[in-house]
């Protein structure tokens, strides 16, 4: 266990040279050493009400957040050096969340919540026009980029329950990853591209996905679609919600929660 807290925190992601864990906490993000210790508060400037939705740019030099600032109260993505400073906006439109960079670093994958309905969109890191690459009034959400670049994998209710698919980064040529009895959600696929990790609820499981039992599966990317599980606990939003393994391909960060006084989050 690297760190705990009596207190609500989510979304740990690992530093790209493997030292270091962000999560965020009480809108701010932190930052914490992967063996453990006191976390402290990255200078991300003004931004403020930051939530789970953040990741190391691949070359460890940026970091994407999603907070507000000053004159624009809803999420929007934002990067900021690794080590901290002035956030620069990449997401002109509000209500919009990070969730992967492309494996060149020029490209970020986000979604737009609206009305009931969530999409996923693309965007030049440099800013520019977003791009939508998926559309309709479901669920399309996570989108988390192979290291290849080949794919965009993510999880959507469009099979009639949720699973997960992937893409080609234009969003073309969709296919469904996962078919089973469980709802799958949250796909990361490994840096060195044999696996895939998901978060799995039972199709009982419903309402708002905050303190639910979850399981922690993976599965092989190798064609034999073999998958097991290897963690199950009270999960949900805040578990994983950003890209989590570690750059070794042989370790995950994730928030498991127990229900005390005030909630409790562990970061394992």
């Amino acid at each position: 266990m690297v760190y705990t807290m009596q207190s609500r925190f989510e979304a740990p992601n690992w530093s790209r040279d493997g030292k270091t864990l962000v999560f965020d906490q009480d809108g701010k993000i932190m930052t914490v050493a992967a063996t453990g210790g006191t976390p402290r508060a990255l200078d991300i400037g003004e931004a403020s009400h930051c939530n789970g939705s953040h990741g190391f740019s691949p070359d460890g030099k940026w970091l994407a957040i999603s907070c507000d600032m000053p004159g624009k109260s809803e999420s929007r993505v934002y990067i900021v050096p690794a080590n901290g400073g002035t956030p620069r906006i990449v997401t002109e439109g509000a209500n919009s969340y990070w969730h992967s960079w492309s494996p060149d670093g020029n490209t970020i994958f986000f979604t737009h919540p609206d009305n009931g309905s969530i999409n996923i969109y693309s965007i030049p890191v440099k800013g520019g026009e977003a791009k939508a690459l998926t559309s309709g009034n479901g669920i399309s959400d996570d989108p988390d980029s192979s290291p290849d670049g080949k794919f965009v994998y993510f999880h959507s209710d469009r099979s009639g329950s949720v699973q997960i698919w992937r893409m080609h980064p234009d969003g073309s040529n969709t296919e469904q990853v996962t078919e089973d009895d469980l709802m799958n959600r949250t796909p990361h696929i490994s840096p060195d591209g044999k696996s895939m990790v998901v978060l799995s609820y039972g199709k009982e499981v419903s309402g708002r996905l905050v303190d639910k039992p979850v399981m922690l599966r993976v599965m092989s990317l190798d064609g034999s679609k073999r998958i097991w599980t290897i963690a199950e606990f009270i999960g949900g939003s805040g578990t994983m919600n950003v890209p989590s393994w570690a750059p070794d391909s042989q370790h995950l960060a994730f928030v498991s929660y127990q229900e005390l006084p005030a909630d409790d989050g562990n970061i394992h």
